[in-house]
């Protein structure tokens, strides 16, 4: 399974699924400490209120990895700032294993834009990406492009007169929107919103024109005739929606844009945990029901190694610097 960003392509190799066996005589490898430590619950902690997405993968994965290590694990909801209170509870966590915090590409952007004592790359343990989203660039039906070559034929027609809506600034649906311009060579209005469900209000009623969606929120909308998809922003296809081309093939390369999540620990972590966290991860992002279940969703189920997370956060940052410095973006 793959995951790519501009920078180049991470190769993300996925564990073979471990039966019973096979786990058993992995967790008698782990040193004593970490058996004691099977007794004590476990947490991941959110850094938004619950029932948003990040909230429901990370319930999700907390069940099944909960079964798998015979261990009770929690949902700790700490919202605001950023996801500020979240990492500053990371940080001051023990690093024994039992305290995760689930990570997405926006808690490596805002460091970037806003004053933050947090480095990703630097300054937690990657433990393993869970899953990865792209989106769906869609228009509202009164522009007349009817694919990618022809909306920038009238972007370029028409600089600076289309308003291009995301959930916030710094957000991974705004940046895929400046890296598009750059690449390109086109401007739009950015209007951030507070959340997507107020932009989609708004590209709907055509108040807005442009925005990236995720599959699962564009299907519906263009069916009805309300939105028009141009292009994915994904290194491939997406299953779900199979007839519509990436920007690659659209002709404009360079796009590639996914939101990801993933499970990092406090530093100092060892390394004997994390990798064990790790290995179960992969083994329940194959789980076939769960693979369909985010594939519907235009999504993917990834798992990885510590290491690949690590390069992951690092090629996230450099791509996102050099977009922010480039589009002049800054922080409100």
């Amino acid at each position: 399974m793959e995951s790519r960003s501009t920078n180049g392509t991470m190769n993300i190799l996925l564990t073979q699924p471990f039966s019973f066996c096979v786990f058993v005589a992995a967790l008698a490898a782990i040193p004593p400490y970490a058996h004691a430590q099977q007794l004590r619950p476990m947490r991941i902690i959110v850094g938004t209120a619950a029932g948003g997405s990040i909230d429901t993968i990370s319930r999700g994965v907390a069940q099944r990895l909960g079964e798998r290590l015979g261990q009770n694990i929690v949902v700790d909801n700490r919202p605001g700032a950023g996801s500020l209170p979240a990492l500053e509870t990371l940080a001051a966590a023990a690093p024994d294993g039992n305290t995760m915090m689930m990570l997405s590409a926006t808690t490596v952007i805002h460091p970037l834009l806003y004053p933050s004592r947090f480095n990703m790359a630097r300054d937690v343990t990657p433990v393993s990406v869970v899953s990865a989203q792209g989106y769906v660039l869609v228009i509202h039906p009164k522009i007349p492009a009817k694919s990618l070559k022809e909306f920038v034929a009238h972007l370029r027609a028409n600089a600076n007169t289309l308003n291009y809506a995301s959930s916030g600034i710094g957000s991974p649906i705004h940046m895929a929107g400046e890296l598009f311009q750059l690449a390109t060579g086109t401007r739009m209005t950015h209007i951030p919103f507070k959340g997507m469900s107020p932009a989609i209000a708004d590209l709907v009623g055509g108040n807005v024109e442009v925005s990236c969606l995720t599959t699962i929120t564009s299907v519906p909308l263009v069916e009805a005739g309300r939105l028009r998809m141009l292009a994915v922003t994904t290194a491939k296809r997406v299953a779900a929606l199979p007839e519509i081309p990436t920007f690659a093939e659209a002709g404009v390369p360079g796009v590639v844009v996914v939101n990801w999540y993933g499970l990092a620990a406090p530093l100092h972590t060892p390394q004997a945990a994390v990798d064990r966290i790790a290995r179960e991860i992969a083994s329940i992002m194959k789980t076939p029901a769960l693979t369909a279940r985010l594939a519907a969703d235009g999504s993917e189920a990834v798992g990885s190694t510590s290491a690949e997370f690590a390069a992951l956060i690092r090629a996230e940052q450099s791509q996102w610097a050099k977009v922010i410095k480039l589009a002049g973006i800054r922080g409100q």
